[in-house]
């Protein structure tokens, strides 16, 4: 193998059939001269951990196709994955990885709460049935078009939207597995945003009358929800064991940011929980809010609506807005909704270790409303006012 600082006029020059040159400038480029054809070449070995893995020669082009600088540039790309231990010839296998593996792999990859586990399979064991079990490199635009369009049809929008969200989070997770899936076809999609939520103007005074007609417990609830804005899931799923009397906390264990709350209760907060534990203390019942009705023994959904009640959700809208009526902080604000604060520096605030700091603001919302039903307060309709960790997951539906 003869070894020469190329030009491309001394390539025009070397005679067919000539065997191969090596250039001199640029390590592993060759040029083969063939019976009727000139190419360019790379030729390098393969290490990997100090040990020869093999000599691969990879075809760069004709000479009379590409320029000499052209092949240069290529040659050097390729000398640099095979220096890195990269077989630019190994053939890629096909990717096998169904849509179900990939979904377990999803939910591994960190903690969920359980009922977005069940979300998760039941779309994808009951909605994506017909997929369920096919390689994800096997799916198509036109494939995934048609599945959306029949769920629109036949379940509705909303349901066909998160579904294919819920898709479309399983085939990213595929994507960073495997290389040779290149293409998410949900991302052809134009998937509808939710809507702003909307909450109507509530008339505290009002509001405290109609909650006198409720039921003890259910009375209690609704005003549980407004004094502390938590989520339903976390205010729901409170049970004895949660009230701390003696440091007037509550303890949220279900929380959409993940880990467990400590919201410091005000004086009102903090007698009516403890009336309404020594009340239902009869009952035997661990839940704060227990229902004889429900299967599992606490109350599930407050369903007053009809009776013009605010649902869980849109007391959260009510208690931001009276928060900045109280004066409180946006960050303080924030950490008594169980919200993540912004940025960087964010992530260092534990609010775990704020509760006593907390506790005038918690206090300031709840002199704010108990004024309210005596002078009267009327709150203007709300935009959503919740951040973004309150709208719906953009990997799940």
């Amino acid at each position: 193998m003869a070894s020469l600082n190329l030009t491309e006029s001394r390539i025009r020059e070397l005679p067919l059939g000539s065997g191969i040159w090596r250039d001199q400038q640029v390590k592993g480029l060759l040029v083969i001269c063939h019976a009727t054809t000139k190419t360019y070449s790379v030729q390098g070995d393969v290490r990997r951990n100090g040990r020869h893995v093999r000599t691969v020669r990879v075809k760069i082009d004709r000479v009379d196709r590409i320029g000499l600088r052209e092949a240069r540039n290529k040659a050097r790309e390729l000398m640099s994955q095979i220096q890195s231990g990269i077989d630019p010839t190994a053939k890629q296998e096909a990717s096998t990885i169904t849509v179900a593996e990939a979904l377990e792999v999803h939910l591994g990859e960190r903690t969920f709460r359980k009922a977005t586990v069940d979300s998760y399979r039941y779309n994808v064991d009951h909605y994506l049935a017909r997929i369920r079990n096919r390689p994800i490199v096997d799916l198509s635009r036109p494939m995934v078009r048609d599945i959306y369009e029949k769920l629109r049809t036949n379940s509705g929008q909303t349901t066909a939207t998160g579904v294919m969200r819920v898709l479309r989070a399983i085939i990213n997770t595929a994507m960073r597995m495997d290389i040779t899936i290149t293409d998410n076809p949900v991302c052809a999609l134009r998937l509808p945003m939710p809507p702003d939520r909307r909450v109507d103007a509530l008339d505290l005074m009002e509001w405290w009358e109609l909650t006198e007609e409720l039921p003890p417990i259910r009375r209690d609830l609704h005003r549980a929800m407004m004094l502390t804005g938590a989520r339903r899931s976390s205010i729901l799923n409170l049970k004895r064991a949660d009230v701390d009397l003696g440091r007037r906390i509550l303890r949220f264990t279900h929380m959409k940011t993940g880990g467990q709350m400590l919201f410091p209760m005000g004086d009102f907060l903090t007698a009516m929980v403890e009336e309404r534990m020594r009340a239902d203390l009869p009952l035997n019942n661990p839940w704060l809010w227990p229902s004889p009705v429900s299967g599992i023994g606490c109350t599930t959904e407050p369903k007053e609506k009809r009776r013009g009640l605010p649902s869980p959700h849109e007391y959260r809208h009510h208690a931001r807005t009276l928060f900045i009526a109280a004066g409180v902080p946006y960050a303080e604000s924030a950490l008594l909704l169980g919200q993540r604060l912004p940025g960087a520096s964010g992530g260092y605030v534990h609010a775990e270790h704020l509760v006593e700091h907390l506790r005038p603001h918690a206090q300031a919302l709840e002199t704010k409303i108990l004024a309210a039903r005596v002078g009267g307060l009327i709150l203007p309709p709300a935009d959503d006012l919740s951040d973004e960790e309150d709208g719906d997951d953009a990997e799940a539906a």
